[in-house]
């Protein structure tokens, strides 16, 4: 029997290559400590970025895990270790984030819904109006191949075999995507995350791995045009942000929703 550290808690992987993601990962861990009453927090770590942590990270990082067999070394986009998270997490529940997303709330009363399932993706995302985005530009290869609207930039999962399943599942996709993208319509795309796990999600079972109906399960994504921005400035430059304890407050509008930050220099 595989034994765990806490029974949840939130993990994510830094690996740093031009972006400094263990100081994302520092910043998520600390935001993470202030806002939550479940605060553990994990994250996942090359040989090299282990290196790197100092101190100061361990203060606020509960577990830092060396990954044992780094898929991604020769890749300067670090997304097909991210399968490895059911090996290593050291959670029997984990929330699984991408490092550049900050909580204003305590999402403990969640679990009641997450709960409902051993795997479940955060489904559709939200402008920083609190609207419920379920068409971006940045979708179009979705649509195209009737692949759920799912992000992988919050997700949450428990020891089960259907966790079990669905990570093997997309460690076969990553390893085999130069065969998969032929069965795909317009695909000349390395496999994102978010697609793998959209085609993880449809072979396993959408019903499975998600809740459309769960409308608070998402967060504020900041890429530009979900809001209709250009993409030729980064989204600070669009509108006023401020920043009091966890709140986190857009053209003056209060974000209830997680934001997913995306620039990484707002963290500075």
């Amino acid at each position: 029997m595989r034994e765990f550290k806490s029974q949840i808690g939130f993990l994510t992987i830094a690996q740093n290559t031009t972006v400094d993601y263990l100081n994302l990962a520092y910043h998520q861990a600390k935001n993470i400590k202030a806002s939550q009453s479940n605060d553990q927090y994990a994250v996942i770590v090359d040989h090299a970025t282990l290196k790197q942590v100092t101190d100061r990270h361990r203060e606020v990082f509960d577990h830092i895990i060396e990954l044992p067999s780094d898929m991604a070394k020769q890749d300067s986009w670090k997304l097909s270790n991210e399968w490895q998270v059911m090996d290593l997490t050291p959670f029997k529940e984990t929330i699984k984030l991408e490092s550049d997303l900050l909580f204003t709330d305590d999402i403990n009363h969640w679990l009641h819904a997450l709960r409902l399932r051993d795997v479940c993706l955060s489904y559709n995302c939200r402008d920083y109006q609190g609207h419920r985005v379920t068409k971006t530009a940045y979708r179009k290869f979705f649509g195209l191949n009737d692949l759920p609207d799912v992000y992988n930039g919050m997700m949450y999962f428990r020891w089960s075999q259907t966790a079990v399943d669905f990570f093997k599942t997309a460690k076969n996709i990553y390893a085999n995507w130069n065969t998969i993208k032929q069965e795909l319509i317009r695909c000349d795309q390395d496999p994102t995350t978010d697609v793998v796990y959209a085609i993880t999600a449809k072979i396993i079972g959408v019903e499975k791995c998600l809740i459309p109906t769960l409308d608070f399960f998402n967060f504020a994504h900041m890429k530009p045009r979900i809001h209709g921005w250009s993409d030729d400035q980064p989204w600070t430059e669009h509108v006023n942000v401020e920043h009091d304890g966890t709140m986190i407050r857009i053209n003056n509008l209060n974000q209830y929703h997680p934001v997913h930050y995306y620039e990484k220099d707002f963290i500075k």
